[in-house]
């Protein structure tokens, strides 16, 4: 009798939380909204009843009473979005808001693209505070952990989570230079994963085509993904190549996941520069053979045909090792340099050369400079400098390098729209803005930006989902949500149900758009209404609130979780879901 007592007592307590009692003064009440709960299954009007941080009902209307009510009346109501490839890192130092990630609905940034906040050395604090440009701060963390907290610390509107860097973890254990490690070595590297893991990143993230990330072989980025494997992580990647060897890449990423026993993600998959379009479909070829083996083999993107990094990508990674200082004291060597301006004109032979990829330099645009000097160049094309200063497109590029000091951040056109459309289709393919949540006003003013900082999520919803019906609205908002969130292996995230956060969007189906372009990026998209992120408003009709409703959000090998922490090996987790 006891115990069926305690079982009643648990159930009415579970009951209670599903079905509230309509008396019941609750927090926050989002009625009347098209409920898409980010299962993929169609929407269906209802409410979502938020107490605290978390959402305590799910359902058809009910009327329950509540200290605040959003109406959302004609809109659809979803989870909050997952940005899988985000570059906030420094923009959410300068302004906590994130707005132009916000105002698109995403309530959670993810970092962790070759670099990461931490760990560091005080070498790597002293040369990352003098390669800063317009955004000025302080390094006063060391942990990957203490940088997130430091964000949240500051005060931020969406949530924030990082993979650790595999070139981060290479810097700090061997410097910048073109070495392997010994074994000893590989050890420290694969301790500073363990730590992270531990602290609560997502696994390793890598980005092998920029020195000195690049110098990083498949054996030892086995063994750094083993050891995140056994903390419950992923290995996610830019891949070593997109364009000339994107087979051969796909097929080392594969090569790690096996080796390593890890669940993996390929970033921004693409199919880079004109002659590699039609490998798109060897590409899905390669990576759904490894899915249909068991190998967990995901995907992400950003809705659009251009890339955005710097000149470093088109200039071979020898010339690079040891730090952008060495870097530029070799380009002023007149060997080095006539040696570099005849590499960038060819396909890179152990390198990604994406200047080659893009057909040239009329494809080339500069979008942001550190000295005040070269501003002005900003948004022109490299064809167009060249002119101006009548020097060759390579010879005006390394110019540049030599007197900014830095990469400079450079917009390549190399991607198809055809391809760009069969790609949205994968199921299971995420979405990624590979950029910074910024704002048109300020510090941002300094430098310009790819459109897709401003308008990913936006455009994929209105461009691709309403107006080209390219995947429904429902198989959308899962790809936003809880295919990323299951990916990442995040607790309580990526759904609308009663436990869960209480990360939501209110968004307008109808008229959702971006309106970012290359010529003028930063343009906010409109057709969101309303953000929440654990159970606090950020977003209202419209405009941030400028609440600090964002947390650090940690993965499974966090030691704060009651599972948590490493295991003896990877099989000793439970398969994702």
């Amino acid at each position: 009798m006891r115990r069926l007592f305690c079982l009643t007592v648990v159930l009415l307590a579970a009951c209670s939380r599903s079905t509230p009692d309509e008396t019941t003064a609750h927090d926050l009440v989002i009625r009347g909204g098209t409920i898409f709960d980010g299962s993929g299954a169609e929407g269906y009007v209802g409410d979502v009843v938020i107490d605290g941080d978390r959402i305590v009902y799910v359902g058809k209307s009910r009327g329950d009473g509540a200290k605040n009510v959003i109406d959302a009346t004609g809109k659809a109501v979803a989870p909050g979005f997952i940005n899988m490839l985000s570059w906030a890192t420094e923009s959410l130092i300068a302004d906590g808001r994130g707005q132009s990630d916000l105002r698109q609905g995403i309530t959670l940034e993810v970092f962790g693209e070759g670099n990461s906040g931490g760990p560091l050395t005080p070498e790597m604090k002293l040369l990352a505070k003098q390669r800063q440009t317009d955004i000025r701060y302080d390094i006063t963390w060391t942990s990957l952990n203490e940088y997130l907290e430091h964000l949240q610390n500051q005060g931020i509107a969406p949530n924030v989570a990082s993979f650790i860097g595999a070139e981060t973890t290479r810097v700090n254990v061997l410097g910048e230079s073109d070495v392997d490690p010994t074994p000893a070595q590989l050890d420290a590297m694969r301790g500073l994963v363990r730590t992270a893991m531990e602290e609560g990143a997502l696994g390793v993230g890598a980005s092998l085509i920029y020195a000195p990330g690049t110098f990083a072989e498949t054996d030892e980025l086995v063994a750094i993904s083993a050891e995140a494997a056994r903390c419950g992580g992923m290995y996610i990647a830019h891949m070593r190549s997109e364009g000339e060897r994107l087979l051969e890449a796909i097929d080392e990423t594969v090569e790690i996941a096996r080796r390593a026993q890890i669940p993996v993600e390929i970033y921004h998959l693409k199919a880079a520069g004109r002659g590699n379009w039609n490998k798109l479909d060897a590409a899905i070829e390669r990576i759904e053979k490894a899915r249909a083996e068991g190998l967990r083999v995901t995907t992400d993107m950003y809705t659009y045909v251009a890339g955005a990094t710097g000149l470093d990508a088109a200039m071979p990674t020898w010339v690079q090792a040891g730090g952008v200082e060495q870097w530029v004291k070799r380009l002023r060597d007149p060997k080095i340099r006539a040696r570099v301006a005849a590499e960038m004109r060819a396909p890179g032979k152990d390198w990604e050369n994406l200047y080659y990829g893009a057909g040239g330099a009329e494809n080339v645009l500069l979008i942001g400079f550190r000295s005040e000097k070269l501003k002005p160049l900003t948004g022109k094309r490299l064809s167009e400098v060249a002119s101006m200063r009548g020097v060759s497109p390579e010879d005006a590029a390394i110019d540049l390098v030599i007197e900014d000091g830095t990469r400079i951040e450079t917009v390549y056109f190399l991607m198809s729209e055809d391809n760009v459309r069969r790609q949205i289709k994968l199921p299971y393919m995420s979405f990624g803005s590979d950029a910074e949540a910024a704002a048109p006003e300020g510090v941002f003013l300094g430098q310009s930006t790819h459109p897709r900082a401003y308008g990913n999520v936006a455009r994929l919803l209105g461009r691709y989902v309403r107006d080209e019906r390219l995947i429904s609205l429902q198989e959308a908002v899962r790809r936003l949500t809880s295919l990323p969130a299951s990916n990442l292996g995040l607790q309580d995230r990526g759904r609308l149900a009663a436990g869960y956060f209480a990360d939501v969007v209110v968004f307008d189906p109808a008229t959702i758009q971006d309106h970012a372009t290359f010529e003028k990026p930063q343009q906010y998209s409109t057709g969101v209404s309303h953000v929440v992120i654990n159970g606090g408003l950020a977003l209202a009709e419209g405009e941030p609130t400028g609440k600090h409703t964002g947390r650090v959000v940690r993965g499974q090998g966090w030691k704060g979780w009651p599972d948590g922490g490493c295991r003896a090996s990877a099989t000793d987790w439970p398969a994702r879901h």
